[in-house]
């Protein structure tokens, strides 16, 4: 056995390198948690290191790195290269900024928050007080990324600083902002717009070098994170239409409040998307405006963990926490942030931390809730007398001279007569229109027999060496059977040749949702997957070498975020066909906040259009209350000045006709479809080669089958099938049946048409297979009984009821067939 003399000869050396390693490490680890970043000293006071905080020299140097005003969290990311990059940036002296051109955007961005607080005593504004450094933080994201390549900026952010951004960093006059403030001319926005700190805008950022980069500050509802997946989906549009090198030229950012960061679930949505092949846009920096305050609720009640941040720790990004009174580490930071997300494509975070100086919107007393916190804001200096004091300058005469600037805006607001716009629309947007649908705006939508059939046997097509599921060949068969004639079209052969005839037409397709490559009734096949090797193919990117782009993803497994994303997409890309589809039309409940506050309400405003088309499988098939009703009734509430349109095709040729109108014609709202599940394969709602070169989608579909009935079925969807097929059982002629296939907007001259097709029918029955308090009979039954003149106008439907639908498939077989007795073979009203 060796000596302890020879242990120790033996034993290799530490080398300083080691040494320095080591001591290093655990600050690149921990260092964070001991970082001065509240700038009032009330909270994040330091807390231990998990392991013994070393000491010394390369300790103190350490320590000046990761203890300082800025705290960084990169230990978690798996990659070394990306680690060792943000080492070397963080160990090093840091770079003297410009720190005139810093003092001189802090006293705009202070000032312009005091002139509304002096001129507009008790009015609404969400200060940006205590987080000005929000305006030098964006300046030099923007100046660093212009040199980076980034030519154009998405912006998101709810309610605090927004008016500042708009004028500081956007570009608005600031007279433009006060006019908002003066509201003048409310007559032209009675029953429509919104408030200002909602609304969006545009602009540019010209960089010292004159490199410009266009910017544009989305417009954003009160729910305040719904807007993340919105931008990250406007910016997957703008980043497609530029192509190769998008990523790099456009550049989405996202401002988020602390506590709306930690606490609203769709941000961790919207987080999950940074690295998914169908959302991924090239990295977002994420930047939280972080007073320590949500609305009354300190810290500890927003958050489980030390910082609202936390959540991010789930992806491979940088964190980055900075002391929002410390301007030149703010700067610093957004450098280092725009230089790893052009570097590395990736996600980046920064808290930037500072205080609220007023209460939540102005009008409110914080010193209710946080009296402490309040006495020391109360006697706090403006950032930029801070910062002056700091650099050894006296603001006061550039202070004075932009007080004066803004006080002259203020003035000149005064006396405007009209609301200043404060955005423009992009080129792209030029074809295209919205308001009251103008029935010249129609077009036909046919293809020829021949042409179908050409695009039926590209889609049936695959490679020779590609190993096909035994089941999916034999469904290709059949569809090669649809294309000559030989047999009725099914819904998902309609929609893919529906898809695929605007795909050769140059348009992009874009479909999203939880397992639509194959769909979740095994209807679609739009992609198939070889069984040997698992490699795909999609018939719909073949087609030929100058169609539009196809894109099919299955998405994350949620709603919100996705519709939110795919909402975003067809803002920034009018002439695509962008299509969300729910699993179940029900799982569009959690979707409610973008359909409300996006979808519904964006024209009416924000004066923003969108064609998205949301696809949501609808009907009873005795799947209980969460696999039958698409809610029919919430979106016919939502219904007004022809904001949306709500269809409910009733066969495969109408279907593909509806998908094609919403691309040819030049009037764009959203889409709402309520689509088959049983029905996608019925005969009754299969469609002959014939129906596709029909001019157009058929908003009614008369009954003309029968003649001379006594009784007119008005019904929508799967239960007009069920009616049909229980009709032809019982021979019965004396029962018409009419499809309303467009709820909204109301075709009021078709269905009249049909109605008084049958002149001799003394009652006219509403049917649905919803209860009596779902589905459309609030609203249909009024419009009804005002076509129906003097003939009776009843209903049958289930009773009302808490829940869409039974739990019990015996339950709703018995419920169903007394729906159709009801409907067929009773008189009165039910």
């Amino acid at each position: 056995m060796a000596t302890k003399a020879e242990a120790l000869t033996q034993a290799p050396a530490v080398t300083d390198q080691q040494e320095r390693e080591t001591v290093f490490d655990i600050f690149r680890r921990w260092g964070y948690l001991q970082a001065s970043l509240d700038p009032l000293g009330q909270y994040l006071p330091p807390e231990p290191f998990p392991t013994p905080a070393p000491e010394g020299e390369l300790a103190a140097e350490a320590r000046s790195y990761y203890c300082g005003t800025i705290a960084a969290e990169f230990m978690h990311i798996p990659s070394p290269e990306h680690r060792q990059w943000l080492q070397e940036k963080m160990e090093q002296k840091p770079p003297k900024p410009n720190q005139a051109h810093i003092l001189t955007q802090l006293i705009h961005a202070d000032l312009f928050e005091q002139v509304i607080q002096s001129r507009y005593l008790g009015t609404k504004r969400f200060s940006l007080e205590g987080l000005t450094a929000l305006i030098p933080f964006l300046d030099r994201i923007f100046e660093v990324g212009s040199g980076l390549g980034v030519t154009k900026s998405i912006l998101a952010m709810a309610h605090r600083g927004r008016l500042n951004v708009m004028t500081n960093t956007i570009g608005r006059s600031p007279s433009e902002i006060f006019t908002k403030f003066e509201d003048v001319d409310p007559r032209s926005t009675m029953g429509g717009g919104d408030v200002k700190y909602h609304m969006g805008a545009t602009g540019d950022y010209t960089a010292p070098d004159g490199k410009i980069v266009s910017l544009h500050l989305a417009s954003n509802p009160s729910h305040l994170e719904a807007v993340n997946p919105v931008v990250m989906g406007r910016t997957r549009a703008k980043q497609e239409r530029i192509g190769k090198g998008g990523k790099q030229q456009v550049l989405p950012i996202i401002i988020h409040g602390d506590a709306a960061f930690a606490g609203q679930g769709i941000v961790a949505e919207a987080l999950n998307m940074a690295t998914l092949h169908g959302y991924h846009i090239g990295g977002t920096i994420h930047v939280i405006a972080n007073n320590l305050l949500g609305f009354t609720a300190i810290p500890e009640e927003s958050n489980s963990s030390r910082f609202s941040t936390d959540l991010s720790k789930r992806l491979p990004i940088p964190i980055f926490h900075v002391n929002a009174e410390d301007p030149d580490a703010v700067v610093r930071v957004a450098g280092i942030a725009m230089e790893y997300r052009q570097r590395f494509q990736s996600d980046v975070v920064v808290d930037l931390i500072g205080y609220r100086r007023h209460g939540h919107s102005e009008v409110d007393d914080p010193t209710v809730t946080q009296p402490r916190r309040y006495a020391v804001i109360k006697d706090h200096k403006p950032l930029y007398q801070i910062y002056a004091e700091k650099i050894g300058v006296n603001p006061a005469k550039e202070a004075e001279k932009i007080q004066q600037e803004l006080l002259d805006q203020q003035k000149a607001a005064t006396k405007a007569d009209r609301i200043p716009k404060l955005s423009e629309l992009p080129d792209y947007w030029d074809k295209y229109k919205g308001c009251e649908f103008d029935p010249a705006d129609e077009v036909n939508t046919g293809l020829s027999a021949e042409r179908v059939g050409e695009l039926v046997q590209q889609l049936t097509t695959v490679p020779k060496d590609f190993h096909i599921h035994p089941k999916v060949k034999k469904l290709f068969e059949q569809r090669q059977e649809m294309g000559s004639g030989a047999k009725p079209f099914d819904y998902g052969m309609a929609e893919l040749v529906a898809c695929s005839s605007l795909l050769e037409d140059g348009t992009l397709v874009r479909l999203t949702g939880q397992d639509s490559q194959r769909g979740t009734f095994n209807q679609r096949h739009a992609v198939v997957v070889d069984t040997e090797t698992e490699r795909r193919y999609s018939p719909l990117s073949h087609l030929s070498d100058k169609q539009g782009r196809f894109e099919v993803y299955n998405s994350l497994l949620s709603e919100a975020a996705v519709l939110g994303f795919e909402y975003g997409f067809a803002r920034d890309y009018p002439e695509a066909l962008v299509m969300w589809e729910a699993q179940f039309g029900d799982f569009a409940n959690g979707a409610q906040i973008i359909i409300d506050q996006f979808i519904a309400a964006g024209e009416a405003k924000w004066g923003l259009l969108s064609g998205v088309v949301m696809l949501l499988p609808h009907g009873y098939e005795g799947q209980g209350p969460e696999h039958s009703s698409a809610r029919i009734e919430r979106y016919l509430q939502l219904a007004a000045n022809d904001n949306l349109q709500i269809c409910q095709p009733s066969t495969a040729a109408q279907y593909f006709h509806l998908l094609r109108r919403q691309v040819m014609r030049s009037w764009r709202k959203p889409l709402i479809v309520f689509t088959p599940k049983s029905m996608l394969r019925h005969p009754d709602a299969s469609s002959p080669l014939a129906d596709f070169g029909r001019d157009r989608f058929l908003n009614v579909l008369p009954d003309n089958d029968v003649k001379d009935p006594r009784r007119l079925l008005v019904c929508s969807g799967k239960i007009g099938h069920n009616l049909r097929v229980e009709r032809e059982k019982r021979k019965d002629s004396s029962v018409g049946i009419i499809f309303l296939e467009q709820m909204y907007p109301w075709p009021e001259e078709e269905l009249q048409a049909a109605l008084d097709q049958h002149p001799g029918a003394e009652e006219i029955l509403w049917v649905q297979e919803e209860p009596a308090n779902m589905g459309a009979f609030f609203y249909v039954m009024p419009l009804l009984r005002r076509l129906a003149r003097d003939r009776a106008v009843l209903s049958v439907k289930r009773s009302a009821s808490a829940t869409p639908a039974t739990g019990s498939a015996k339950a709703h077989d018995i419920e169903e067939k007394t729906l159709i007795d009801m409907a067929l073979g009773a008189a009165g009203d039910h």
